[in-house]
């Protein structure tokens, strides 16, 4: 069985009523429980109600609302360890350079991560998002710089870091994500935008390591 645990910040966790991208891509598997599993020491959305539009998923990851590399790479460690995950799906640097860190900083943390999570297990594997389009990018032109070198600085991470036998993946930002057509305020993924984050990873994974298959995005900005 292959345990993939998602890592990240609003835009994995979900709020209230939501699908959250996890569910697209756990369906994508074929929901085969035999063959894979969603693991992390975490289930709930954010918000006063944990209830999911659809519940019928593995719900566990290890994302938080506010929650960025500064924050994951002391808590990856443990998470891997006790959820026994053999790969991460990380989206994560939006919170860091809005309001911990900037770029070189937000980078050194990415690689503390890394590290952290292969001292828990050494042949993790890692499929790594760059800071998707936002709002802010579009209106703050020195915080889009930040998002743009930030992204430039964990392409050069993935490649440094790389090693077989824990590699590391960089997922391609979706061509077709629009912030507002695939997002409810800006930043965040409504359903078009959340299968959009969903196919990211499944694509790395399929055309990188041959696990699982292309993801169907015909008529994503529909699909339920």
């Amino acid at each position: 069985m292959l345990r993939f645990m998602p890592v990240g910040d609003s835009m994995t966790i979900g709020s209230a009523g939501e699908h959250t991208w996890r569910r697209h891509f756990w369906h994508h598997l074929g929901a085969d429980t035999s063959a894979y599993a969603l693991v992390g020491p975490r289930t709930a959305l954010h918000g006063d109600s944990h209830d999911y539009a659809d519940p019928d998923f593995p719900q566990h990851h290890l994302a938080g609302w506010g929650e960025g590399w500064l924050h994951m790479a002391p808590a990856i460690a443990e998470a891997v360890t006790t959820a026994r995950a053999d790969v991460l799906l990380v989206s994560l640097g939006l919170i860091d350079l809005g309001f911990y860190t900037n770029a070189e900083q937000t980078a050194a943390n990415m690689r503390r991560f890394v590290a952290e999570a292969r001292r828990a297990n050494p042949a993790i594997r890692m499929v790594l998002l760059p800071v998707i389009p936002n709002v802010r990018a579009e209106t703050d032109a020195p915080f889009a710089a930040e998002v743009a070198h930030f992204n430039t600085l964990l392409a050069k991470a993935v490649a440094d870091l790389d090693e077989p036998r824990s590699p590391l993946l960089l997922a391609s930002i979706p061509e077709a994500y629009d912030i507002h057509h695939d997002t409810y305020d800006g930043t965040h993924p409504n359903t078009s935008g959340e299968h959009l984050l969903a196919a990211a990873y499944a694509n790395a994974l399929h055309q990188a390591w041959g696990i699982g298959g292309p993801y169907e995005t015909n008529s994503s900005r529909t699909l339920a």
